[in-house]
């Protein structure tokens, strides 16, 4: 008879998240995963077969999370501009030092393991669409310029906030943070 589990899986995949958005996922080695999640060794295969099902687990929370945030904006009745405007100083008053997950799954795992990266991949593709769809409403609204692109105002801002993250995770200060995010705004 199997022994019932006696921990939170819901916990330990967060826990993991943690631990694989500070050092990635090949330098997160099990015995970090045991320290983070506080789980036994046994007891991390048992629940989740391996280091990769766990990593997928954490990255697919780690993108719910973020597309929550984004639908909750998104679907304010605030104008675009301040959407946008939100989305960048995001970025600068809340510069993690682990940079953007997704991010730093593509750069990581995109060139060596596809498979593994590909939900990043995806999501990043679905938020462009999600946030060119509200520019397109924007621009049909009068909120932005007839000849504004909506595919490549979304393509823009999602390079500009993920290279902001690669910069806080470099050590840029502050000021160089609010800099990048003051030039991006002029775009809209």
């Amino acid at each position: 008879m199997a022994r019932p589990r006696t921990f939170e899986e819901e916990q330990a995949v967060e826990a993991a998240m943690r631990a694989f958005w500070a050092a990635g996922y090949e330098a997160t080695s099990t015995q970090d995963l045991c320290a983070a999640t506080g789980l036994g060794r046994s007891s991390v295969y048992n629940a989740f077969e391996s280091k990769r099902e766990l990593f997928a687990k954490a990255l697919r929370r780690y993108m719910e999370q973020m597309d929550a945030q984004l639908s909750e904006l998104l679907e304010s009745e605030l104008p675009i501009r301040e959407k946008v405007r939100l989305l960048l100083w995001d970025a600068v008053d809340h510069p993690d030092p682990a940079g953007c997950m997704v991010v730093n799954t593509l750069v990581e795992l995109g060139p060596r393991d596809p498979e593994m990266a590909e939900p990043a991949r995806r999501h990043q593709q679905e938020r462009v669409a999600r946030l060119r769809d509200a520019f397109a409403a924007a621009r049909a609204e009068g909120e932005l310029a007839p000849d504004r692109d909506p595919a490549a105002l979304a393509a823009f801002l999602m390079a500009t906030i993920g290279g902001m993250r690669v910069a806080a995770r470099g050590g840029s200060d502050r000021a160089s943070l609010e800099a990048i995010a003051t030039t991006a705004l002029q775009v809209f």
